[in-house]
């Protein structure tokens, strides 16, 4: 599309988010890119200042940019059309849904699917192959089920969820609207409950539930696991990258995020807006309030007070993790002073 055209749409996806843009160019905009990976006919963006010195090389034909006058003119004396926003990294993901949508099937159920004959199917549906639903399950409209996903009885799935190839569903848990479940993805499975005696293990039955509100999505291969009582449950709006453990038991507030690797103990209480790096690890019962901010490998071991950032293992804050840091990379020239300083006292 004419890059022209390209502002009223995004215009109408920004949801207020105002923006200009030089009004003197027009390209054919075909796609978009990586602004050093960018080629004649892409769309691509910067953040900042210190990506000022690849606006001079890029091939792309427009940027999108914050609002910084200097990143502007650079831009148009490089005859480059550009939208400012103060939010650059989201009009470029909006830009990106003009021009790639996922693939999702039409509606439709493959013969080869296993379906009870109790199970209660909204409308505009697809169910892949091999799929198998088990009885007593309730699916919404518009769900989309690819092939090998396997859904134990009693489940609940609200519409315009996306299941993907080869997860599980097991019983006892109910999904919302608008969620995705990414492939190799278990929620609902056995919490890991065992009560040790004086001969082994005796393994305590999980009868909780595991609740994922609306707009929920999992990563591939992660496990979301119901308790023995009660109920695990994840939050509205809350994101989970690839390999990611939840714990039986477990509360995650709404809109938090978590990389990869990230394992949250049992019983863990994971406040709104929280955000866990990759490879975080979470002691059991323990609270990390709103918004907390916990870098990647981080061993969380005590409560965190909201609006906190930590580091390390076991967690300190932030700034001071970074202080530490920069005096353990001095430690050899600290222990050969140290020595010195010995021979010195001992002649």
């Amino acid at each position: 599309m004419q890059f022209q055209e390209l502002i009223t749409k995004l215009g109408k996806a920004a949801n207020n988010n105002s923006f200009n843009s030089n009004q003197g160019l027009n390209p054919q905009i075909k796609g978009v890119a990586a602004i050093d990976k960018a080629t004649a006919g892409t769309l691509s963006y910067v953040e900042g200042e210190k990506f000022a010195t690849i606006i001079a090389t890029t091939q792309a034909s427009a940027l999108i940019l914050p609002p910084d006058e200097t990143l502007q003119t650079q831009a148009s004396a490089r005859e480059i059309a550009w939208i400012a926003t103060s939010q650059p990294r989201l009009l470029f993901a909006q830009a990106i849904a003009l021009y790639y949508q996922p693939f999702k099937p039409d509606p439709d159920i493959n013969p080869t699917a296993v379906i009870a004959p109790d199970t209660r199917i909204g409308q505009d549906i697809y169910i892949g192959a091999n799929v198998v639903i088990q009885s007593g399950v309730t699916i919404g409209d518009r769900v989309c089920i690819h092939p090998n996903v396997v859904i134990y009885p009693g489940v609940t799935i609200g519409s315009d969820t996306i299941l993907h190839a080869n997860c599980t569903i097991h019983e006892r848990t109910q999904i919302g609207s608008g969620c995705v479940i990414h492939s190799g993805a278990a929620i609902g499975s056995e919490g890991f409950g065992f009560v040790p005696t004086a001969t082994g293990w005796y393994k305590m039955e999980q009868s909780g539930y595991t609740v994922l509100e609306d707009g929920v999505e999992i990563g591939c291969n992660s496990a979301v696991d119901r308790p023995a009582v009660g109920e695990t449950r994840i939050g509205q709006n809350t994101k989970l990258d690839n390999l990611v453990q939840i714990g039986h038991g477990c509360k995650i507030g709404r809109n938090c995020a978590m990389a990869a690797q990230v394992g949250l103990a049992g019983g863990a209480i994971i406040g709104n807006g929280v955000m866990l790096g990759g490879q975080v690890g979470v002691a059991n019962q323990v609270t990390v309030g709103d918004r907390a901010i916990a870098t990647g490998q981080t061993g969380i071991t005590g409560n965190v007070a909201p609006g906190e950032m930590v580091s390390g293992m076991p967690h300190i804050p932030s700034k001071l993790y970074r202080k530490l840091f920069v005096m353990y990379k001095r430690l050899p020239e600290m222990y050969q002073m140290y020595k010195e300083l010995k021979k010195k006292s001992q002649s």
